[in-house]
């Protein structure tokens, strides 16, 4: 490097939505001492190749780098486009993985001028090379941060898809919900093609980080194996795999584990030789503009104080979500809606205990639990990940492990869980997340909902909860107390619910619920015999302590900065007039009109009194659900009249 030539101009590509490149500006070129030395060093190399061209002459490195010097200097004059650094002599693509075929990123025809004969890549050449291996390409997945490389409409006038996911390179692994959308994309395209044999070529700048990580995230979610299995994979089809080492390890962070030693490959040659910053460190990849790297951010959700106003998981691709709410209709034999109504959450909601329904406690068989006060989630496990189900019907992406009864077959596929998310304050540990299983709807594509809730109670701790607790012990026992799989690193961990006899009521309120590490807001009351029931369960009961009986409103702020407080009827908003609320320590209240807001009454004050912000709802409680309610004041009864 000639630290004394001027340096060169940083990258201006935009990504994602950039002007059409190789637009020639018209303005006066006036160049430097060194650029015309190098041009004419250039004039020179192209005179000696034209004399030598009979005698199969090469260029040697010190041309290959005269020739990109040149080609950097003049680019921003719009003569010819700078090429991805180390992109010439990176190999082109990998063996294939499955149907999966690792990739450099082809450059089309634009490029031409800054690549030195017999090393262009471009689409056409990508399509012919494997045709003439006898493989079909049916999808490209674009991982790069640009769109300067190539026109999608290269690969999609030849009838092949083109998927892009832009993923950030620099120091910042792809993000989990771009790593959902590339999962779901090639589990969508080897489904649609599972009677023809279609390959998916898979890129990003150079096809190896960023294209191995989501390529080894597929490999995990689809095959019975470890980290370092997928990674040796993966390296012996694209050597030599992936070479950076925040990259490894967040794959072993995401998925759990945690090996004595972790092997990072080095930075190969043809990187190494042209992409060196003056400390003998390998530059950023090129096409990532911003210098946001994502650094830090894990030890700040790390040490983030845990709520249950917290959104756990990573979102997923919309068509899969719908194709995960009919499955859990199906499963409840629920028929879905018919024109743009959208599918509604489908769990079972207890109804408060009053005079009308008290009689049920003596004329049928019910058990009694605890009414913990968090978060209700429903949890749907598949073969390729486990997701919560919000109140909202939303499906977000945990990863955890649920296997099998007989381990040997694998783990859960299709299994439909109902529970609640809390946070157990541990002495001497501190805050934790645990999830309260206390029904199961559907095991293994199979819907047990007409089962009598004895008989699902006890499945699900026979066929979900124990084979979670004995795979633990196993795999420590393994490891001899170095787990390769670490269930403490999950994002919560996972028990049964309890319930008991109605003659351990008083024990349950006096001393159970005083010792509890969480939160508990009243009593629940399940029929032992009950079918699941979808949404409002007449027979299923809850009582709250007096002091904490709620009700969820719409909160909206009207003209001249009314407050307005509404519940459902019939689907459509009721106004409570008269009613008012007061709220403790917000400041900005007209930011939360809008939102569902859950309330205590105020009997001192007359009025509510806000007691949180619903995050995980967005409609009110139900007309009858508050009428039901039987609050205790004159002003709610007064407002239930109506």
């Amino acid at each position: 490097m000639d630290l004394n030539a001027s340096p060169l101009p940083e990258e201006d590509e935009q990504p994602y939505a950039e002007k059409l490149e190789g637009e020639v500006m018209h303005e006066e070129i006036i160049e430097s001492a060194v650029a015309t030395m190098r041009r004419e060093r250039e004039e020179r190399r192209q005179k000696l190749k034209r004399e030598n061209h009979d005698d199969g002459h090469r260029y040697s490195q010190q041309a290959r780098n005269s020739y990109m010097s040149q080609s950097r200097n003049t680019r921003h004059h719009g003569r010819v486009k700078e090429l991805p650094q180390g992109w010439i002599d990176c190999p082109s693509f990998g063996q294939n993985i499955g149907l999966i075929i690792p990739s450099k990123v082809p450059l089309d025809e634009t490029f031409n001028e800054s690549v030195p004969p017999g090393k262009r890549y471009s689409s056409k050449q990508v399509i012919n090379k494997l045709r003439s291996q006898g493989r079909e390409l049916g999808l490209v997945i674009d991982l790069t941060n640009t769109r300067r490389y190539y026109s999608p409409f290269e690969w999609t006038k030849l009838g092949i898809k083109h998927a892009k996911i832009p993923c950030k390179g620099r120091d910042s692994v792809p993000d989990n919900e771009s790593v959902n959308m590339f999962v779901h994309e090639v589990l969508q395209f080897l489904f649609r093609h599972r009677h023809s044999k279609r390959y998916i070529l898979v890129h990003c700048t150079h096809g190896h980080n960023r294209t191995g990580f989501m390529i080894i995230h597929f490999l995990m979610r689809t095959q019975r194996i470890h980290v370092a299995e997928a990674l040796q994979i993966f390296s012996h089809a694209r050597p030599p795999g992936i070479y950076k080492q925040e990259y490894i390890e967040a794959l072993y962070k995401f998925y759990h584990e945690s090996p004595e030693n972790v092997f990072c490959p080095p930075t190969p040659e043809w990187k190494r030789s042209s992409d060196l910053d003056l400390n003998g460190e390998a530059v950023q990849d090129d096409d990532d503009e911003d210098g946001d790297t994502g650094i830090g951010l894990s030890a700040d959700m790390d040490n983030k104080v845990l709520t249950n106003d917290d959104v756990l998981g990573d979102a997923i691709p919309f068509d899969q979500q719908d194709t995960m709410r009919h499955l859990c209709y199906q499963f409840l034999d629920l028929i879905p809606p018919t024109g743009r109504a959208n599918l509604q959450f489908p769990g079972s909601h207890p109804v408060s205990l009053n005079r009308d329904n008290l009689q049920l406690l003596r004329q049928r068989y019910y058990y009694a639990t605890w009414k913990a006060d968090g978060t209700r989630y429903m949890m749907f496990i598949t073969s390729t990940g486990c997701y919560l189900i919000d109140r909202n019907f939303c499906f977000r992406r945990v990863q955890m492990r649920f296997p099998l009864k007989n381990a040997a077959e694998g783990f859960h596929n299709d299994t439909l869980i109902d529970g609640e998310m809390i946070i157990d304050e541990i002495p001497d540990v501190g805050r934790k997340r645990r999830y309260l299983a206390y029904d199961l709807v559907a095991l293994n594509h199979c819907s047990v909902m007409k089962l009598p809730f004895s008989e699902r109670w006890k499945l699900l701790e026979e066929e979900v909860i124990r084979p979670r607790n004995y795979d633990r012990k196993q795999l420590e026992f393994e490891g001899k107390g170095h787990p390769i799989y670490r269930y403490d690193m999950e994002p919560f961990s996972v028990r049964r619910k309890d319930f008991w006899f109605l003659s351990t009521v008083t024990k349950l309120l006096k001393e159970f619920i005083p010792r509890l590490s969480h939160e508990a807001d009243g009593l629940i009351f399940q029929g032992w015999d009950d079918p699941y029931i979808p949404r409002t369960h007449e027979g299923l009961l809850k009582w709250k302590y007096p002091e904490m009986n709620s009700v969820d409103f719409l909160f909206e702020i009207g003209s001249e900065n009314h407050q307005l407080l509404f519940l459902y009827e019939r689907g459509k908003k009721k106004l409570m007039d008269g009613a008012r609320v007061s709220f403790s320590g917000v400041e900005d209240i007209p930011s939360l009109s809008g939102k569902i807001i859950e309330c205590s009454w105020d009997s001192e004050e007359s009025c509510w009194s806000c007691m949180r912000i619903r995050t995980d709802k967005s409609t009110p409680n139900d007309i009858n659900t508050y009428r039901k309610a039987s609050l205790a004041s004159p002003q709610s009864r007064s407002h239930a009249q109506h």
